[in-house]
């Protein structure tokens, strides 16, 4: 009779019981959205592996994050060097410079990202220090393991005292209204998880677009974060159903299938995606071309 050696008689077999309830959905805010815009991207991004090569970066990309890392960095310093002086440097050491069609249009966006800036920080007070900047949030509900990470979070005291407040950075060419800041899951979904994480309340939302120096903005109610949160979780369990189909044998293309739009000519992965190459290909420095031109 064979022996069993003391190690493997230690551990236990590990057994299934019925009723177990089912693994959270890990997710962020971009993968949410990845799925909602179009499945087969979210595959290409979060399944396949090897991943389909991508196409090129992009400039407003590349201009959005030196923005936000900008903004992050100023928060960085010193409240006696938050000054709107202290911002072309931040600015250069930041700045990415992939995307753009030559060195004329990024000199041209560097010095627009710049106005923007200078604008905005001018209307800051230097001594405020944000519950946090860039700061990752997380949650679970019975559904969702939420992580997601936030421009900014800052302290404010409303009717009943101290409360957070979610604030996010725009810089693409639109402006924003009320209703973007009302329908944004990943602004409801990062006040759901800043309110469990700060312990308090955490209904009121806003996106700051830097180009116009308007602020958009919504105050949640508790009913309408938990429809948010229900909408994620609707999402995750599409998600792990398409995904559990394809290891049951399915068809890959049949359960993440495409959703062709105008969002197909600025797709990463527009290149391997038969419904993507049927729509005409954005330049990768398109959507920062308006910069260029004189003001109306």
């Amino acid at each position: 009779m064979p022996r069993t050696s003391p190690r493997s008689a230690a551990v236990p077999e590990q057994l299934g019981f019925a009723g177990m309830p089912e693994r959270l959905f890990v997710c962020t805010p971009s993968k949410l959205g990845s799925y909602a815009d179009c499945p087969r991207r979210y595959r290409y991004t979060y399944i396949d592996r090897p991943s389909p090569q991508k196409g090129p970066p992009w400039a407003h990309n590349s201009l959005g994050a030196s923005v936000h890392t900008a903004l992050k960095n100023w928060y960085a310093v010193t409240p006696d060097r938050r000054v709107p002086e202290s911002m072309p440097m931040l600015l250069k050491s930041t700045w990415v410079r992939e995307g753009y069609r030559d060195v004329d249009q990024e000199r041209i966006a560097y010095r627009k990202a710049l106005g923007w800036l200078d604008t905005y920080v001018t209307g800051l007070d230097p001594e405020d220090e944000p519950l946090g900047v860039e700061r990752v949030v997380a949650t679970k509900t019975a559904v969702l393991a939420f992580n997601g990470r936030a421009d900014r979070i800052d302290s404010r005291v409303g009717d009943d005292g101290p409360e957070a407040v979610i604030v996010d950075y725009k810089t693409g060419r639109s402006g924003l209204d009320a209703d973007d800041a009302r329908g944004s899951q990943a602004l409801a979904l990062y006040a759901y998880a800043a309110e469990r994480v700060f312990r308090r309340p955490c209904r009121r939302v806003e996106l700051h677009h830097l180009p116009t120096g308007t602020v958009a903005s919504h105050e949640h109610t508790e009913e309408s974060l938990a429809r948010q949160v229900a909408r994620a979780e609707d999402t995750a369990r599409d998600i792990m159903a398409a995904e559990k189909a394809v290891a049951a044998g399915a068809d890959p293309d049949a359960e993440f299938p495409t959703n062709p739009g105008t969002l197909c000519s600025w797709c990463d992965f527009r290149r391997s995606c038969p419904a993507g190459q049927e729509v005409a290909a954005k330049e990768p420095w398109a959507s920062v071309e308006h910069l260029e031109r004189p003001p109306a």
